[in-house]
């Protein structure tokens, strides 16, 4: 394959940092950095900044790990949640789908992943112990929703959370499987996961 020539080494440099992206190959990138030089230079500077604020300033919840600008985020702090349920799910754009249903008022908890050992990830790389120290903390818990892809890796964490949780006593759902066996929580459509949230069954190990 013939390497790309660039005209100039700022562009190359601005395409290959693009291209770094998920989803996003070099000639999409390049598209893309070429839009931006047609801007107005407020523009792309604003651009610019706003990547940079977000990285730097960012923060994660204190509470359920969600992405918040304080340490505390907005559905953690909301009194109207109710307080007794707490979804876990796999990570925040799981967090961005079930709000869109509006069929959920919980709270929820972030893993920030799910145990894959062919991924090299387990129990102790994502937040689960953090789970089990909230729930036994909080005795307002009265049920964990575990809301995780339908996939090999997503039933091995259902799994191993629901035996963390069971001496504590509190009930243990999973999403009715209306979502398809396989399917990333994120990219299924807002009626199906609604209904899924809403028709939650026990979690039988």
């Amino acid at each position: 394959m013939i390497n790309q020539q660039y005209p100039s080494r700022l562009l190359e440099k601005a395409v290959s940092e693009f291209s770094k992206l998920p989803g996003v190959g070099r000639k999409t990138a390049l598209r893309l950095v070429l839009h931006l030089l047609r801007e107005e230079p407020g523009q792309t500077d604003s651009f610019a900044a706003a990547l940079s604020d977000l990285r730097h300033n960012v923060k994660h919840c204190s509470v359920c790990h969600n992405i918040s600008d304080t340490d505390v985020c907005p559905i953690c702090a909301n009194p109207h949640r109710d307080e007794a349920l707490v979804c876990v799910v796999e990570n925040i754009q799981d967090v961005l789908a079930i709000e869109n249903t509006q069929q959920y008022n919980g709270l929820y908890h972030v893993l920030g992943g799910v145990i894959s050992p062919m991924d090299g990830i387990g129990p102790n790389d994502i937040e689960i112990d953090s789970l089990v120290e909230r729930v036994q903390a909080h005795d307002e818990i009265e049920e964990v929703i575990l809301a995780l892809s339908s996939t090999m890796e997503g039933d091995t964490t259902n799994f191993y959370i629901s035996r963390k949780l069971a001496p504590l006593g509190v009930k243990v759902s999973v999403i009715a499987r209306g979502i398809s066996v396989g399917n990333e929580l994120e990219y299924t459509d807002e009626v199906t996961l609604g209904r899924s949230i809403v028709n939650r069954t026990p979690f039988n190990t």
